[in-house]
């Protein structure tokens, strides 16, 4: 299955009809275009978007089977990841040697790219090709333009996908943040002028397109979390998604102005603070303590940043609940605060860490409880997705990244903004931008691959 010169497709392996493990194939004039390639991380119990239910024992790190693609891999003309999430970036160590394309990506998503190459010996062998935000590249026969706008991590970017048979502007994660803290914003008018050029079809996040309003700005929470440390006696440990920098930046402006000393605890958000530094993206003074010298400072001078929002396993809010972290115990009148919501499937694990940690006499402040908002999710509610299609006016709305009723609820707001057409699939459908828009419903198979001792091997 070739597209020629006549075809204009969006092909998802992974990442519609779930929310995670994003696989995306863009196919014209005889060549394929991936966008970002990342991993999921199964929780048992839960139903996959093929409806195969998780089971214990599974790979703990899985990915979209990419067999397609690979099967055709003469006519991979690169792949471009958006940002720096896992679930846009993590694949790529395990699958580019079956790829063997360019990579296109930003600076500080590179920097997260190249260390996790490092893992694996792929450093100096995979190209990567950095680009600026509003930058335009030819790639095979896609002309391909970066575009600046917001999300819960430094630097992502949109796509403008542009051909001879019509353009795709590909959304990848994002919210509209006015005050984004790090990195880039967003300007109203590079959206409204594609508007103006044209575009076929708009490829969309659909994460939260069932949440009414606006999200919140990542300024907002500085008050919220402020209050919460501020009011504590003992040690404050704040758990949140190791990727926020720009909540790692508040954080550290809080510890100045509380007078508490802030350290990281976990690998991931070490990795990440390190990439931002090396990015240019990390404020002088927010002055870090090695995490190894919390446990000997007096408890009211304590403020670290740590792994296991999620309540997984292993993580350094785990460790610390268990009594096993090396740097320092937590005891009764410390204080944890939550600066995440769950993601859906985790809520019993992070329901029993805090149970764990009552049971110690730690305060727990959980995102939910607090007076002020101390967690900004990085997608789009309603109120933002239908300014984006008031500024695009798309021909065809295609939602992606997020479950069935997500995506159904996205076709609506689509459609109530006056897009003539919505196309609802799931991975494994071809959509058919040119010549005529419409679906086949699974033309590919799909499944994943999982990593367990150091290799590859089918999941389901």
């Amino acid at each position: 299955m070739t597209p020629d010169h006549n075809d204009l497709w969006f092909l998802p392996l992974g990442g519609t009809g779930e929310i995670g493990m994003n696989l995306n194939l863009y196919g014209h004039g005889g060549q394929w275009l991936m966008v970002d390639c990342g991993v999921t991380f199964p929780r048992p119990g839960r139903i996959a978007a093929d409806g195969t239910i998780h089971h214990r024992g599974e790979p703990p790190v899985q990915m979209a089977d990419p067999a397609f693609i690979t099967d055709r891999r003469d006519q991979l003309a690169g792949l471009i990841i958006t940002h720096a999430h896992e679930d846009h970036v993590g694949a790529v160590p395990y699958l580019w040697p079956l790829l063997q394309c360019p990579l296109y990506t930003s600076r500080f998503t590179a920097e997260i790219l190249r260390r996790k190459l490092a893992e694996f010996d792929l450093l100096h062998r995979v190209p990567i090709i950095v680009v600026e935000t509003g930058e335009r590249r030819p790639i095979g026969p896609f002309d391909v333009q970066w575009l600046a706008l917001t999300h819960s991590i430094p630097d992502p970017n949109a796509l403008m996908i542009r051909t001879p048979l019509g353009n795709i502007f590909h959304s990848g994660d994002w919210k509209l943040d006015d005050q984004p803290l790090v990195g880039h914003g967003y300007s109203r008018k590079t959206f409204t002028d594609l508007a103006e050029e044209g575009v076929a079809a708009m490829v969309c996040d659909s994460t939260n397109a069932t949440v009414a309003g606006h999200s919140v700005s990542e300024a907002a929470l500085h008050d919220g979390l402020l209050a919460a440390i501020n009011g504590a006696e003992g040690r404050v440990v704040v758990t949140c998604f190791g990727s926020n920098i720009a909540r790692l930046h508040t954080l550290a402006m809080i510890a100045r102005e509380t007078g508490r000393y802030m350290g990281l605890l976990g690998r991931s958000l070490i990795n990440m603070s390190g990439a931002a530094k090396a990015a240019g993206l990390w404020e002088s003074a927010d002055q870090l303590i090695s995490a190894s010298h919390l446990g000997y400072l007096p408890r009211h001078e304590v403020l670290a940043v740590a792994t296991g929002s999620q309540g997984e396993p292993r993580t350094a809010l785990r460790r610390l609940a268990n009594g096993s972290h090396p740097d320092f115990e937590l005891e009764s009148g410390d204080t944890v605060i939550f600066s995440a919501r769950a993601i859906p499937g985790n809520e019993e694990a992070i329901d029993a860490l805090i149970g764990r940690l009552r049971t110690m006499g730690v305060t727990v402040i959980t995102a939910e409880e607090a007076a002020l908002p101390i967690h900004a999710s990085g997608h789009p509610a309603r109120e933002e997705l239908e300014a984006m299609y008031q500024w695009v006016r798309p021909d065809v709305a295609i939602p992606v990244h997020g479950e069935a009723e997500h995506m159904e609820a996205h076709a609506c707001i689509a459609r109530a903004c006056g897009v003539p057409r919505s196309l609802v699939g799931r991975n494994g459908d071809l959509f058919m931008i040119r010549p005529v828009p419409g679906i086949r419903r699974q033309v590919v198979e799909t499944g994943r691959l999982g990593w367990e001792k150091q290799e590859l091997v089918p999941v389901f």
